[in-house]
């Protein structure tokens, strides 16, 4: 093809709302930022049509299993979008799937993203793929591909969405779950940073009711709206790692729980056996401001929203009730502020009111009791 043949197809596509230049300038704009997650595991550079990453150690490993999520932020973007703030949001993302991973034991290995806008610009989308380096080498995660689309008409100029993909490796027989549960285990809470990045769609809904813009200042909430509900997610990928391979901790975890989509009964019901149960107690804890602030806002309880919001809770690790305080203190010595909040039980009794099993689980059984702390 002659060159003004290419400069005649090129103007064509920019003509249909696509900028291929523009999108050359991102990935030089986020390159040294993707590279700064490459540990020695990792084959080629950034641009490459698929990442390659080296699992030879996994030889080492008696049976390695692979470990995979996939997730987005859902719309949580669109706060991101509206007071044009991106260097958080790929916090966010990595949250929602790199900590799906350690739920099952697993150390994450590497990550892919998937960008989809209206408009590619440039330093809005180097700024996006930097929070998603920066959550990547918190947790020891290689970001080692991903892209960017366009999509003119489909989305708005100034629109986008973001998603993932995470992979990690774990031993057979040190997989977590519910067949690890027993009776008598602790249940504990580990504190989340705020809203994560589920139930914004309910938070959307209440502040247009209101009339409150995301750009407004709300004394009740300390800041400007937008930005404090654009906290990031809290990572717990690498606390928790410490905590499993800890030689003097083996054994004392016996599963995880995210708190995402679903609440905090059916979370923690999912990592639970068939004919157990828990209840957990609000008095162990308060709900952070934001939370109440948002209650009041639309007149409802903080009970009502517990199957929407995580209320300060982001994961939950079920332990060996001797184990407790070890989990616990190695936890908070990590930066996660962690109590317990109930304990499993396999007595017989009525579980009307409980919370049994949920996204085609079918674990134990879960509800909540008391009031929440002031």
């Amino acid at each position: 093809m002659t060159d003004q043949a290419a400069d005649s197809t090129t103007a064509s596509y920019r003509e249909a709302g696509v900028d291929t230049q523009a999108g050359d300038l991102a990935v030089e704009l986020m390159k040294s930022a993707v590279s700064a997650t490459h540990t020695s595991h990792v084959f080629g550079g950034v641009g490459g049509f698929a990442g390659l990453f080296d699992v030879s150690y996994l030889k080492d490993f008696d049976r390695p299993l692979l470990a995979t999520s996939t997730d987005g932020v859902g719309t949580k973007v669109a706060i991101a979008q509206a007071i044009d703030k991106h260097d958080t949001i790929g916090q966010d993302l990595v949250g929602m799937v790199v900590d799906d991973i350690i739920v099952v034991g697993a150390k994450p290995l590497f990550m892919t993203d998937y960008i989809a806008c209206g408009r590619v610009v440039p330093g809005r989308i180097a700024d996006i793929v930097a929070g998603i380096a920066r959550a990547c080498s918190e947790t020891g995660t290689a970001l080692v591909g991903g892209e960017t689309a366009e999509h003119p008409g489909l989305l708005g100029p100034d629109d986008y969405d973001v998603a993932g993909a995470a992979v990690g490796a774990v031993e057979a027989d040190a997989v977590l779950g519910a067949e690890r549960v027993r009776d008598g285990d602790v249940v504990l809470a580990l504190a989340s940073s705020g809203l994560h990045s589920n139930g914004f769609s309910l938070v959307r809904h209440i502040l247009a009711k209101q009339g409150i813009g995301f750009t407004d200042h709300s004394a009740d909430l300390g800041g400007m709206v937008g930005e404090v509900l654009l906290e990031p997610t809290r990572l717990y990928t690498t606390p928790l790692l410490g905590v499993l391979e800890d030689p003097t901790l083996t054994g004392a975890v016996h599963s995880l729980s995210h708190v995402t989509g679903g609440g905090i009964a059916a979370n923690l019901a999912r990592v639970l056996p068939v004919g157990s149960w828990v209840e957990v107690d609000r008095t162990t804890w308060s709900p952070d401001p934001v939370f109440r602030v948002l209650s009041e806002m639309a007149g409802t309880s903080l009970v009502s929203s517990e199957g929407t919001w995580n209320l300060g809770i982001g994961m939950f690790a079920v332990v060996d009730p001797e184990s407790e305080a070890a989990v616990t203190a190695a936890l908070v010595s990590r930066g996660i502020p962690t109590w317990p909040v109930g304990r499993v039980s396999t007595r017989e009794r009525d579980l009307a009111g409980f919370e049994q099993g949920a996204k085609g689980v079918d674990g134990g059984a879960v509800r909540l009791v008391g009031s929440y702390h002031t």
